[in-house]
């Protein structure tokens, strides 16, 4: 052991380090010498296997559009360059996500929608763990065009420059489309994780459902059409209500508020 104060790394520390460093990727980190080949054997396929089979799990489109040695290619960099900055094991789905849009030079011809993919995966799996309490004071049956809608806490809207909900084996775009994609992932009254493709206008009413709480349906839509510069406002309520309805009958919107509509 360093004495205190000689800025030597302790013994014990160093051969840790090298111990977690050959762990993470053994054909670049040779073991500490002394320590035998079958427990490290043991020692390298428990941790390996446990991240590699989350991940498999949580992304498994990701997963299909891999061969064998390339998957574990991939997993095996995330293992050895990434810094989780959480200690939970749940987490390791963030983390890769992360790994995976700010950290991972891809290899040469990897799909350049692995980031995107991965993170559509994971809000999958975020939407079906989640937990969050339904909001008091609900009119279930209430009118969302003339009332207050309020929106289920169990929904996400996501945008991304592919259309990451209709890639698979069979699939692999090319190039993105040239307007960018906007999905709508909640969980339904019958707790399935469940999407809809959105269009900008959609996207732009349900953060102003957000933005204005205390505004009813109607006035929303006032508020879009104005926002729009749309030339018939009328039909921006029209569109609206059907839009509305249809979110209700899915279970994303609740019902209604009881306090009074802010019209």
């Amino acid at each position: 052991m360093g004495a205190p104060g000689s800025g030597r790394e302790p013994e014990f520390q160093r051969i840790q380090r090298r111990f977690a460093a050959h762990l993470r990727d053994p054909e670049r980190h040779p073991a500490p010498e002394g320590i035998e080949e079958r427990r490290l054997a043991v020692y390298r396929n428990l941790f390996f296997n446990n991240i590699n089979g989350f991940l498999e799990k949580g992304f498994p489109v990701l997963r299909a559009l891999h061969d064998e040695p390339g998957w574990r290619r991939l997993v095996r960099t995330f293992f050895d360059a990434h810094t989780s900055r959480s200690p939970y094991f749940l987490e390791i789905g963030r983390e890769f996500v992360t790994f995976l849009a700010e950290e991972h030079t891809p290899e040469e011809g990897a799909p350049p929608f692995l980031a995107e993919l991965a993170h559509y995966e994971w809000m999958e799996v975020v939407l079906e763990t989640t937990d969050a309490p339904a909001p008091d004071r609900i009119r279930a049956d209430g009118d969302p065009l003339t009332g207050v809608p309020c929106l289920s806490p169990l929904h996400a809207v996501l945008q991304y420059r592919w259309p990451v909900h209709r890639i698979g084996p069979e699939h692999r775009p090319a190039e993105p489309p040239s307007q960018p994609v906007w999905l709508l992932i909640y969980r339904d009254g019958d707790e399935r994780v469940a999407f809809m493709e959105i269009n900008a206008a959609t996207a732009r009413l349900l953060a102003l459902i957000g933005e204005h709480p205390a505004d009813s349906g109607e006035r929303l839509l006032a508020r879009l059409a104005e926002e729009m510069g749309h030339p018939d406002p009328a039909a921006v309520r029209a569109f609206g209500a059907d839009l509305l309805d249809g979110l209700r009958r899915r279970g994303l919107i609740l019902g209604t508020r009881e306090e009074t509509s802010g019209r």
